[in-house]
């Protein structure tokens, strides 16, 4: 018998914790102590993935110095459409509204989760630079971590050769643990997902509507992800290389179909460089440079459903987040989809990184995990062809002459 993949199990958990947590209310304190463990060593695991996942990513980055024209270019213009897409995510999500009326309550006190509007600009700059490293890995202070990250990643590339060499053997195999451990922790979804459900639903008086919300939430992220697919970055496409993107898109088909059907950007890789090559003429220098840096580093849809999902969990406790704590969820995804490693579900740990960085309650993403594979497609279609429309505004600003003129 065939064994049932991890986004069936966590469907089927999620079922079963809906029906348990609506008729066996009195199950979850049992079992309460499940979702904590399982939210504890997502927490656990957070740092070091995030960390050392941004140091390799930034010291990847060598390996193009020969071409630094070409990869600063493409490098720009991933930050500029993952930085779109994430805006459209923000405007859906704060016009539709998917979590009002969820009622969730927050078990801890709401002072200790540190979420409130009296965060300044200027405290939110003063604590992106921590005075003790250790303690801003220690109490999961995201930004900082990131900034860190950043900056052990930028000077180690300047360090000289035989401290270089050290570093990137430690980071590499501290990223190579941190991804062995992820996939471990992962593998517990189900069962973490179960519990924190039940616990969750138990609290709630109508399950009913909560499905709603969560509907409403997929109608959002769905229409965030096809707008962005068809509007932002065909405008893109039109306005920077100016090309035809109807053109474009139709070329990019088959690509967008496998994408969808696979959920894996990798796996798609052979087939959109041979479509960009072949269908729309753009040369294999610029195909080899910006698309499998692209299949690493560009993730349009999922930083456009990880602020989305963000902003509903905050809606679902009936948290509203000022402009500053918004800004930061921008910010955040937008670093945390970079970072993003490229196994299975990894998505969920990315979503604990940004609800660390404004105190939400990261037991939250119980609610949207059970859906992710639907949407998991949907994404990746929507990262890919961003990669193709990169491909095509890199190669006709070098001067080529494309089959979409």
């Amino acid at each position: 018998m065939k064994k049932i993949g991890l986004h069936w199990q966590i469907l089927i958990a999620m079922v079963l914790g809906f029906v348990f947590g609506a008729f066996v209310p009195e199950l979850a304190k049992y079992i309460d102590w499940v979702g904590k463990l399982f939210l504890n060593a997502l927490n656990m695991i957070v740092v070091p993935l995030v960390f050392s996942s941004i140091i390799m990513g930034i010291l990847s980055l060598s390996n193009i110095n020969n071409l630094k024209r070409l990869g600063l270019k493409t490098m720009l213009l991933y930050v500029f459409s993952m930085l779109l897409a994430i805006i459209v995510g923000l405007l859906l999500v704060n016009i539709i509204r998917p979590g009002d009326g969820v009622g969730l309550e927050i078990k801890q006190d709401i002072s200790s989760l540190n979420i409130g509007n009296n965060l300044s600009f200027k405290d939110t700059l003063l604590n992106i630079v921590p005075t003790n490293i250790l303690y801003a890995l220690s109490n999961n202070n995201m930004l900082a971590v990131i900034f860190l990250a950043l900056l052990f990643g930028i000077f180690i590339n300047k360090s000289k050769a035989q401290t270089k060499n050290v570093m990137v053997k430690f980071f590499d195999a501290l990223y190579d643990i941190s991804i062995t451990i992820t996939n471990f922790i992962i593998r517990l979804a189900p069962y973490g997902v179960f519990a924190i459900l039940v616990s969750q639903i138990s609290k709630t008086d109508d399950v009913l509507s909560l499905l709603g919300n969560l509907g409403k939430y997929m109608i959002t992220v769905a229409t965030g992800l096809l707008f962005h697919l068809f509007v932002t970055l065909s405008l893109m496409v039109w306005i920077i290389a100016k090309v035809n993107p109807f053109k474009h898109l139709k070329n990019m088909f088959s690509v967008l179909l496998t994408a969808f059907s696979t959920a894996s950007s990798s796996a798609t890789l052979p087939l959109t460089i041979e479509a960009v090559q072949d269908r729309d003429g753009v040369s294999p220098q610029i195909a080899s440079i910006t698309l499998p840096l692209g299949a690493t580093i560009n993730m349009n849809g999922t930083a456009l459903l990880e602020c989305v999902a963000v902003i509903f969990i905050a809606q679902a406790y009936g948290i509203e987040l000022s402009f500053i704590q918004q800004i930061i969820v921008v910010f955040t995804a937008l670093l945390a989809a970079i970072g993003t490693a490229g196994i299975p579900m990894v998505g969920l740990v990315m979503m604990s990184v940004i609800l660390n960085a404004v105190g939400l309650p990261i037991e939250g993403i119980g609610l949207v995990i059970g859906v992710d594979r639907i949407l998991d497609m949907m994404r990746t279609a929507v990262n890919v062809y961003g990669d193709t429309c990169v491909a095509v505004i890199v190669a006709k600003s070098e001067g080529e002459k494309l089959n979409i003129d």
